[in-house]
């Protein structure tokens, strides 16, 4: 009987365990069920989402995957989820936080798209400062949705849509929100600096190059390239600044002319796109003579000339730096290394060579055979005191060489203007030329080099230094037809920059050098271009001048006798020191070669006065 109950007992204890570990099971299959489908809404999303919102915001203007290298778009992939991170503790609420980044980027993209396609560059950082003036002129501009734009809006909105199912929330949890949030700002304030850095430019072989910002957003991203234009969104003050102390250094160099200048001769300055002399970098032999023309002016003393070198601060680009040094007299040295000053500096009304002459009746003209947002020099000329500019659009059918306006349709141009003048009006012009811009490979029915260098073929050498005779030529046709002129006339020639190293290389190769190997004297003849000053009367002459952009205006008006400004009268005491001064090296008058971190105490009143034009006054 016993035994019977026992094993009844134990029928029952069977039964009930199974019915606990049934219950049990499907309770473990409930909650993996829960937790599954927590995981599906929550962390998929969140790692997911901000990766598909990145690939949808560079989708705005270009196809990320045909012009990002792997590795950085992880780098911009990093940054966004970074980026959520942030937000996520910021607001406690997962949701929030994907909709936040989302909606932002998805507006900031349509924005970027239609501000790309008015001035063929993307948002850039200092745009704040003329956010104004983009505001004015909004309604004068298209924004009609090209398909593939809507099919990204499209695909962002469905993204919020599904971004609306994440549930997790720690919204009450204040002191892991508080951490969380501070560790996500101090991360993402490092990884900002870490972009800053050449050695993260070069494990990432990110493109750095400000001079074709739009190029530069394709590459890298466009949020990683904003993120590393903010580099040159702003500069320190000086050592021992003060907007009282620059207007007393001022006013210590005031000098008021007794007399207004007997003559005023017309001015006509060329900047000369790319013109250089290889020959400074090493010997080589062509067929004939490149530059003839500027050769004899340049290496005899020849009478109304001034000439030498001009010890520029950029290298294959970046030309506007060139014209700022000139025109304002002020230098690249203070400012970071790659900025351009046109587009993250003057943001008003400046004090050039244009507004001085301007001052003394002078019409002022600036003319560019290209289009007139480049560089920004549409808003940018007239702060410096230009009454007309002249851009592609105004050149009526001009010759063109390759594909773009001939030095010497740019010249007709000029004497078209000279003879336009106002009767017993000076004229001051400034052109910036386009005919020998990069590249220097590509086949034109248009042009037919004729210079070719001895012992190696190469086709952008051989271009290179064919487009620099036909632009010797131009010139020569240019001084000549001024030289018949009874009006008193100086005419400035010089170039911007040297040409890349792909031209400059076979050269280097012929002298047995080599990019690598180069020395510090030849990395620094890499930034010496031609110069030089010309009239059709007396002036004293001086040759194998060693000077930089900002001290040549100076020269210019020297040569035709108007008196300077307060600021070129300290220009012309510090040139006696100091006649080179580039980003690149600062020369003493004793040709000594010097860093400018090296002489900061010697040009820290230079610092200071260029801070308070560019930057304090404003």
């Amino acid at each position: 009987m016993s035994k019977k109950i026992s094993q009844q007992h134990t029928q029952k204890n069977t039964h009930r365990y199974s019915i606990n570990t049934s219950a049990k099971k499907v309770l473990n299959w409930k909650v993996f069920f829960e937790k599954s489908i927590w995981f599906i809404r929550n962390i998929i999303p969140m790692i997911l989402f901000p990766v598909i919102t990145f690939y949808l915001f560079e989708w705005y203007t270009h196809n990320p995957f045909e012009t990002m290298k792997v590795r950085i778009q992880f780098l911009n992939i990093f940054f966004f989820e970074l980026l959520l991170v942030l937000l996520f503790m910021l607001f406690g609420r997962l949701k929030v936080a994907l909709i936040a980044e989302t909606t932002f980027f998805m507006i900031y993209g349509l924005a970027n798209f239609y501000v790309l396609s008015f001035r063929s560059a993307p948002i850039m950082p200092w745009d704040i400062y003329s956010i104004k003036t983009a505001a004015s002129v909004s309604g004068d501009f298209s924004y009609a949705l090209e398909k593939e734009t809507v099919y990204v809006l499209l695909a962002f909105v469905l993204l919020i849509v599904l971004e609306c199912i994440t549930t997790w929330k720690i919204s009450k949890h204040f002191k892991i929100r508080i951490g969380g949030f501070l560790i996500s700002v101090c991360i993402f304030l490092g990884f900002v600096n870490m972009l800053h850095m050449d050695s993260t430019v070069t494990r990432f072989k990110l493109y750095d190059k400000l001079f074709t910002p739009s190029v530069m957003s394709k590459r890298d991203g466009t949020a990683i390239a904003f993120l590393m234009e903010l580099e040159y969104l702003t500069i320190d003050k000086p050592a021992h600044y003060s907007t009282k102390k620059a207007e007393e250094m001022l006013a210590s160099y005031s000098s008021k002319p007794t007399k207004e200048p007997d003559n005023m001769p017309n001015i006509i300055v060329i900047m000369n796109e790319a013109f250089s002399d290889p020959a400074i970098l090493g010997d080589f032999e062509t067929n004939e003579d490149y530059m003839p023309f500027v050769h004899s002016l340049m290496e005899s003393e020849t009478a109304e000339t001034i000439s030498g070198n001009l010890n520029v601060s950029v290298l294959g680009g970046n030309t506007a730096n060139t014209e700022f040094e000139f025109l304002t007299g002020n230098t690249m040295a203070f400012l970071p290394q790659g900025s351009v000053a046109y587009q993250q500096y003057v943001h008003g009304e400046l004090p050039t060579i244009v507004s001085h002459l301007r001052d003394y009746g002078y019409k002022t003209i600036a003319m560019h055979p290209y289009n007139s947002t480049g560089w920004e020099r549409n808003t940018v000329y007239p702060d410096f005191g230009f009454e007309e500019s002249f851009f592609i659009r105004d050149f009526n059918n001009p010759e063109k060489i390759r594909k773009y306006v001939s030095d010497l349709a740019c010249y007709e141009k000029i004497i078209e203007e000279f003879h336009n003048k106002p009767e017993n009006t000076p004229l001051f012009v400034f052109n910036v030329t386009m005919q020998n811009h990069s590249s220097y490979t590509e086949d034109f029915d248009n042009f037919t080099p004729d210079i070719t260098v001895n012992n190696t073929n190469s086709k952008a050498l051989n271009n290179y230094l064919s487009l620099m005779k036909i632009s010797d030529e131009a010139i020569k046709k240019l001084i000549c037809y001024f030289s018949e002129q009874d009006e008193d006339t100086i005419i400035v020639f010089f170039g911007d920059h040297q040409p890349t190293n792909s031209v400059i290389s076979p050269i280097w190769k012929l002298n047995g050098k080599s990019s690598g190997t180069l020395s510090l004297e030849d990395e620094t003849l890499r930034y010496k271009v031609p110069f030089f000053i010309w009239a059709n009367y007396d002036i004293i002459e001086e040759s194998n001048v060693e000077t930089s952009p900002n001290f040549l205006g100076n020269k210019v008006l020297e040569a035709a006798g108007i008196p300077l400004s307060d600021f070129r009268n300290f220009l012309a005491e510090l040139e006696e020191n100091y006649p080179v001064i580039s980003s690149i090296r600062v020369e003493d008058a004793f040709g000594n070669s010097y860093e400018t971190k090296d002489v900061a105490d010697a040009l820290n009143e230079y610092a200071i006065l260029q801070y308070h034009y560019l930057l304090d006054s404003k």
